[in-house]
């Protein structure tokens, strides 16, 4: 990606904003980070994709001067699926909800058209295909292009040559069917829409455009079901679902850049997506920051120690929406050192979030003195320095490498020419 746009733009790019699922967890955004560094790019900013959708169609808005408006943002792409509600006023752009599943979307609903042609060949072969790797291949790029054909079409034809042991396979799929298999995944996103509404504390009914992003948003009866929900209500279409989220990563871009002129004054507000919180006794979560609060944002909160005679008090840090801390997403644990005192003695746990959505969690025990902090930036999964300079290192080696042997196919084949 880095070199198409360098050759595009005729000269080096070092920076770069990266888009990532609003739904994405802590390491996830540190994965997506350092995948950036090992490309050889300086990644200034990880900014949400339904986020930056946003800031292209507020972009598009701007030439029509309205006030205040509500826009509901469904994301649907190959792999994931995000909302976002946000509120416009002048410049500031402010995200009042997100919600998503980071393992849905198109290639869902090719896997379930993929099962019913395994299905189909099979009743009418009387042999299963499922074991081979090739036949499957093939198979999912024709279900592919049917359900591609069906956005625009009532009916596809799935026609492949010798699809397993010699036998061709040909089948019909009418639009029909392909909704019945997928409903289930539809009937999904929806509820993933209504728990953005209930997170926002906002009726539906005042939002002012829906916009749709992601290429599997094209699919009719996700149109239809969504239009539904809202009552009738037009959607918008005059942004490009699939162009909208790097559109608008190239505006957050111009606005971290000085020297980009140009740029209107646009104020962006986010949220953390996900719940923070430390565990309990009982193993319990106890929630310090609820999902869906602005960013950055900075909260204290009160506890005591359930022990006698302790000389430290562990303090785990969970991200997640479950009850139990365990289920959750462990982010990181320190230990507080405290004055040997009956049960009871207080401490106080403070949690930092910045622009970036990186955590910072502090506890102080008051009457001893005693603080510690952790900064959390995930070292459990995350790849540290070392690492990621070696793999920079090891692109550009092997890039040489394939070099040398692309230089040398080529010299050979110009021989035998």
């Amino acid at each position: 990606m880095r070199e198409i746009a360098e050759k595009f733009l005729e000269s080096s790019v070092k920076d770069a904003v990266i888009t990532v699922p609003a739904y994405f967890n802590d390491s996830q955004r540190k994965a997506t980070k350092d995948a950036g560094a090992i490309a050889g790019l300086n990644v200034i900013r990880i900014i949400n994709e339904p986020t930056a959708a946003a800031l292209a169609y507020g972009l598009q808005k701007r030439s029509n001067n309205v006030g205040k408006r509500n826009v509901f943002i469904f994301d649907l792409g190959g792999g994931t699926f995000d909302v976002s509600l946000l509120t416009f006023k002048d410049n500031n752009y402010e995200v009042k909800a997100t919600s998503g599943d980071t393992h849905l979307g198109g290639e869902d609903f090719d896997n379930k058209m993929v099962n019913h042609l395994v299905k189909e060949f099979k009743r009418k072969n009387k042999v299963d295909i499922n074991g081979n790797a090739k036949a499957l291949r093939r198979l999912r790029t024709a279900s592919e292009k049917a359900k591609r054909t069906l956005s625009f079409d009532t009916e596809a034809t799935i026609d492949i040559d010798a699809l397993y042991q010699g036998i061709d396979f040909t089948l019909s799929v009418t639009r029909a069917k392909f909704e019945q298999l997928n409903m289930d995944l539809f009937e999904k996103c929806l509820e993933i829409v209504e728990s953005c509404f209930s997170d926002a504390k906002m009726d539906k009914s005042n939002i002012d455009d829906v916009v749709l992003v992601g290429g599997s948003s094209r699919i009719p009866k996700v149109q239809q079901l969504l239009k539904e929900f809202f009552e009738g209500k037009e959607l918008y279409s005059s942004i490009n679902p699939d162009e909208a989220v790097a559109y608008g990563a190239a505006i957050q871009a111009a606005l971290l850049s000085e020297d980009v002129k140009n740029v209107p004054n646009l104020v962006l507000q986010d949220v953390t997506p996900l719940s923070l919180g430390v565990e309990i006794k009982g193993d319990v979560m106890d929630v310090v920051i609820p999902r869906n609060t602005p960013i950055p944002f900075k909260k204290t909160k009160n506890y005591k120690t359930t022990g006698d005679e302790l000389s430290a008090v562990a303090i785990k840090v969970y991200e997640g929406e479950r009850m139990i801390a365990s289920e959750n997403n462990l982010l990181g644990l320190f230990n507080l050192p405290v004055r040997r005192a009956p049960r009871g003695l207080p401490f106080q746990v403070c949690y930092t979030i910045d622009a970036d959505g990186i955590l910072n969690v502090s506890a102080e025990e008051e009457s001893s003195g005693n603080k510690k902090d952790i900064t959390i930036t995930n070292e459990n999964g995350r790849l540290s320095v070392d690492e990621i300079e070696r793999m920079i290192k090891e692109a550009e080696f092997f890039k040489s490498e394939d070099m040398k042997h692309m230089e040398k196919v080529r010299a050979m084949n110009a021989l035998n020419d």
